[in-house]
């Protein structure tokens, strides 16, 4: 879209942010060069939801092929040259990285993809609710089992997966060693750089009261307080703190 983009995607990686940071990294990049300007392109950290695929898939992808009609960028959604949805119908060949048969196999043979054309193009005019407003605590879409299940399986765990965005929102607050692992990551643990991040992101993200961050870094209460307010001013006039803060937040999808 103009100011956004949708992207229904498997990770059976679980490498999600690995995968936005590059997606977004790249095409920033991209965009700069051409259009000979530099800095950030995005703004804030994607919204990522988990989905049950057999109950809301199908329409998902329909919502989206749908947006631009919405938004009367044009009367047919075949129309909008920034989506996959003439992949989707046969009317282009698809690019080696899309995958159809998440949709597509919804329905019958033969004729796959006109089928899924009739299914996208009879709400055409039409007023519905999108299906995103069923999403649970922001980050879950699927029936009540599904969210029961994916809650038992992953959330309240030692083991509990927080590379899935639903479950780190689901499980509250970060603990300082993952703040601290994804800083280092970020920052090689260069100069001082890593321990003022992660002690202002400590102080914000980690639930831990200024004692106990203290206690961690070897600072008092007051140099903690004082550590995150200098941090962020920092952020604001130094553009590679800045990048690295950001950067550092999408690795632990921290909701800003």
């Amino acid at each position: 879209m103009t100011n956004h983009y949708h992207l229904l995607m498997e990770t059976p990686k679980g490498n999600l942010s690995q995968i936005m940071r590059h997606i977004n990294g790249a095409y920033t990049t991209y965009f700069n060069v051409n259009r000979k300007r530099s800095g950030h392109l995005f703004q804030g950290r994607y919204k990522a939801i988990i989905v049950e695929v057999d109950e809301y898939a199908l329409e998902l992808s329909r919502y989206m092929h749908l947006n631009p009609v919405r938004a009367g960028m044009v009367s047919k959604p075949q129309d909008y040259g920034w989506s996959s949805y003439r992949s989707y119908t046969g009317l282009t060949v698809p690019p080696e990285w899309l995958s159809r048969n998440l949709i597509l196999d919804h329905f019958g043979a033969p004729d796959q993809q006109g089928k899924y054309r009739s299914f996208v193009e009879t709400l055409i005019g039409e007023t519905y609710e999108t299906p995103l407003k069923a999403v649970i605590a922001s980050t879950l879409l699927g029936t009540p089992g599904f969210v029961t299940a994916i809650s038992e399986k992953h959330v309240g765990h030692l083991n509990a997966d927080r590379n899935v965005p639903a479950v780190k929102q689901l499980s509250g607050k970060l603990t300082a060693e993952e703040i601290v692992e994804a800083v280092k990551r970020e920052t090689g643990e260069e100069g001082a750089l890593w321990k003022k991040i992660s002690i202002h992101l400590c102080h914000h993200y980690s639930g831990m009261k200024l004692k106990e961050i203290g206690a961690k870094f070897g600072l008092s209460d007051a140099a903690v307080s004082v550590t995150s307010k200098r941090l962020l001013a920092q952020a604001t006039k130094d553009r590679k703190t800045r990048e690295v803060l950001e950067a550092t937040k999408q690795l632990l999808i921290v909701e800003t």
